[in-house]
């Protein structure tokens, strides 16, 4: 500018003296300014202007945007990015030291301190001074001995009209108990921070951060629990939660990294909290006195024993007051919290854990599906969870419609001051209680309410049919239910039970006391069926006991008139179970260990269905080879029968098998016979209640005609059986076949006096329809005598009563 300046005025000095051109001295000067006026700039002011404009716009921005990325970016640190020892280890974060004031002064200057100009009405205004943040809200410490990797943190909040506050808090790594806690904020105003714990504590953590890491699967457990009628003050408390939360974390000897809440307009809570192993997340409804929470981790460490930390902890009942601002009912209902929940594993384990199998993991097999992993249950509390020398045992108390109803449960346990004492579920509360379950090694071994009609189904049809049973063993049933069955029939003088678990003896003892309750039959006088003076308890392998004392026949004096073997089921996935349903050398000293006359009673397991295969080419090969073996040692009657309310998931099986042949007119006997056996050999009790909750005379006509399916599959594998006139030279000692058919002529011979005697001119044809597609005789078509069936051949002579030759055939061939 100064040149163009210096320019313009020689010009007007040549103007104003023309003379001065030849001046030889003027001359000398300009020759000093020939450079100056070699060329000449000319601007405009605009384009003077409009330059220096744009310069300072550019520089502006250039300024302001790094300003805003370095708060967006969190104030980066210079963070350098250091490789750890070994090339495979994760990343070590090193971060120089920025104190929270630090930050705090730099967001003040860059936007200034934030003044709320909204305008609120006196109800919003009332509401946010109600939600008034608590002081220092509780910080998560570090476990004494636990390493924390280090850790970069990134947070951005975005403007929420529903949320009046906002909080964070960070673990506290240093001995000193530092912790930056985010201050209180506007709900209308975007905030972005970044905090990180002193330096120091950041040199200790990088040295030790990853020298016990552990390999984490891609998989984890997940807990989904909703608590209801809880206190509406609690819930609406981020401190009260924000303390239930860190102390359920420290009881689990989980470690929380950070945490973030908002208290919502007009009332609840969010919190969300960040775990090293994963995170937990909660909300809260406290007008309605609900919470819903879940917890995440991907470490190995259980989760279900801290359920019932959970329930301690958020689960608090209302106060005094609020019972009666609620009218002793918050939302219009029963102020009794309760709790619902459900444990899954998630992710992929099979792909990533090599030789992973489901069956052998408990919580990936029965007791995690049918129990842990549902919601369902209105009551789901773990009584017992405990691992044995030998197995790990289960036992919860479920509730689920329609089998309990919750709120009658509730009534029936109400407090001496409550209005419902007069109610019938309070005056009977033994009708409303709880399903116990008990799971040995994941797997469903029994439930109170299906205690009575599998145990009584397992043990009672076979030691009715036996005239005297005096001495009785049993292997396994170590909840002690077959041992009480048992010492109900007054003819046992002895019974010898054998299993290997003393543990859990000791354990259905103090949790599962109905099942081992013999306090109430008139000739005992102790409380546990195991104390009882006539059991006799060994804990030892029992296949090793009877093959020890019965592998020859010889020893008579030692024999038992009945052995139940109440042991795992023949399909489960245990080496164990192999050898007991198929180890010969057992077997055969089973059949030793009988008197001649003796029996042997064994649970089968669940029914086929109608389309199953046939048990040798199933899952159920267990079951076709204990068959097959005790048919080969000589028992001469065998029968498998079925109950449907034994408290599974199908109906279970049993096998009743007989050394004498002529057990059969015993297992056949009508109901009536069945009730007076029942009433001369049972035991009364002192209550006077029945002593057989569930076994009677109809129950065994039941059990006296085998499953359709047992039927169904034997066909399958021995189709002649079934298509061909069925005699003495084809008929085997195990036949469902022949039993349902033999059942059925004996029901026709014992109403023949009913009927008309005389048709003689039916055809075979028709006759046969006597017979539906069920196998079961139709009498409602037309009326027929037995012994017109017999001049058919359509049923044995069964006028002798029933015995091992009578026959009942079809004369029509069967497609199988």
């Amino acid at each position: 500018v100064q040149k163009i300046m210096r320019g313009l005025n020689r010009s007007r000095m040549l103007h104003a003296n023309p003379s001065h051109i030849h001046n030889d001295s003027f001359h000398k000067k300009s020759q000093e300014h020939t450079e100056d006026t070699h060329s000449r700039v000319v601007l405009a002011p605009s384009i003077l202007y409009l330059s220096l404009f744009l310069s300072a716009s550019i520089a502006f921005g250039i300024g302001w945007t790094s300003r805003i990325a370095l708060v967006v970016s969190n104030f980066e640190e210079k963070m350098d990015l250091e490789p750890a020892s070994s090339p495979k280890s994760p990343l070590v974060v090193k971060k120089s030291a920025l104190s929270v004031s630090t930050f705090n002064e730099s967001f003040e200057v860059l936007f200034g301190a934030y003044i709320d100009e909204t305008p609120h009405s006196d109800q919003e205004d009332a509401e946010i001074e109600a939600n008034e943040p608590t002081p220092a809200l509780p910080v998560p410490q570090v476990i004494s001995g636990k390493t924390v990797p280090l850790t970069r943190y990134t947070w951005e909040e975005f403007p929420a009209p529903g949320s009046a506050e906002g909080n964070t808090v960070h673990i506290d790594r240093s001995t000193s108990g530092n912790v930056a806690t985010q201050p209180k904020h506007d709900n209308t105003k975007p905030m972005i921070s970044f905090v990180t714990a002193n330096s120091s504590s950041n040199d200790v953590a990088e040295e030790t951060a990853f020298e016990d890491e552990e390999v984490h699967l891609p998989s984890g457990q997940h807990l989904l629990i909703d608590i209801r009628h809880v206190s509406p003050s609690f819930l609406n408390s981020q401190h009260a939660l924000a303390t239930a939360m860190i102390t359920l974390i420290n009881e689990s000897e989980l470690t929380l990294l950070s945490y973030h809440c908002h208290s919502l307009v007009p009332v609840g809570v969010s919190c969300a909290g960040v775990l090293l192993e994963s995170h937990i997340a909660f909300h809260t409804w406290p007008t309605e006195g609900v919470i819903t929470l879940d917890l995440f981790t991907c470490g190995a460490k259980p989760l279900i024993p801290i359920v019932g930390s959970i329930e301690r902890l958020f689960a608090v009942p209302p106060t005094l007051e609020e019972r009666l601002a609620y009218g002793g009912k918050l939302n219009g209902n029963p102020l009794e919290t309760s709790m619902v929940w459900s444990h899954k594993l998630r992710g992929f384990r099979e792909e990533f854990s090599e030789g992973y199998d489901s069956m052998d993991n408990p919580l990936d097999y029965g007791l995690g599906h049918e129990v842990l992993n549902r919601l369902t249950f209105d009551l789901k509390d773990e009584v017992v969870s405990t691992a044995t020398k030998f197995q790990h045992v289960d036992i919860f108390d479920v509730m689920e419609v329609p089998f309990r109803s919750y709120a009658f449960y509730q009534k029936s346990i109400a407090r001496a001051d409550d209005e419902i004492t007069d109610s019938y579920e309070y005056c009977h509360p033994e009708l409303f209680k709880p399903d116990r379950v008990l799971y040995l090694g994941g797997v469903l071994q029994s439930s109170f309410l299906g205690d009575a009609p599998y145990h009584e189904a397992l043990v009672h049809p076979v030691m009715i049919a036996h005239h005297n049973p005096r001495r009785v063993a049993i292997i396994g049933g170590g909840e002690g239910a077959t041992l009480r069955e048992v010492l109900k029939h007054n003819t046992v003088e002895e019974v010898v039970m054998i299993d290997i678990d003393e543990e859990l003896i000791s354990l259905a003892k103090e949790h599962l006391k109905e099942w081992n309750d013999c306090s109430d039959l008139i000739d005992s006088n102790v409380q546990s069926c195991f104390d009882h003076p006539k059991a006799s308890i060994y804990f030892c392998d029992a296949m090793k006991w009877f093959i020890d004392r019965f592998n020859d026949k010889s020893n008579d004096e030692m024999k038992f008139d009945v052995i139940i073997m109440d042991a795992l089921d023949p399909n489960d996935a245990v080496d164990i179970v192999d050898e007991l349903y198929t180890n010969t050398t057992f077997l055969q000293s089973l059949y030793n260990g009988l008197h001649d006359d003796g029996a042997f009673i064994v649970q089968l397991g669940e029914a086929p269905r109608l389309k199953s295969p046939p048990d040798e080419y199933g899952s159920f090969q267990n079951r076709a080879r204990v068959i097959h073996t005790l048919e080969s040692l000589g028992m001469e009657t065998m029968h498998p029968y079925a109950e449907g309310h034994s408290g599974f998931f199908a109906p279970w099986t049993y096998l009743g098998a007989f050394r004498d042949g002529s057990m059969r007119s015993t297992w056949y006997r009508n109901p009536t016979e069945v009730d007076l056996q029942i009433e001369q050999r049972i035991f009364k009790t002192k209550s006077g209640s029945n002593p057989l909750r569930y076994f009677d005379g109809t129950s065994m006509q039941n059990y006296q005609i085998p499953p359709k399916s047992f039927e169904a599959i034997q066909c399958l594998i021995r189709p002649v059986e079934c298509s061909v006139s069925n005699t003495e030279s084809t008929r085997r000692v195990y036949s469902p076949f022949y039993e349902r058919r033999f059942s059925y002529a004996k029901s026709a011979r014992s109403k023949q006096a009913s009927y008309n005697l005389d048709d003689v001119n039916t055809s075979d044809e028709e006759l046969m329809k006597i017979t539906d597609r069920s196998g079961k005789m139709d009498f409602r078509r037309k009326s027929y005598s037995s012994s017109l069936l017999f001049s058919r051949g359509l049923i044995g002579d069964v006028s002798n009563g029933p015995n091992t030759k009578a026959v009942v055939t079809r004369k029509v061939t069967t497609s199988v």
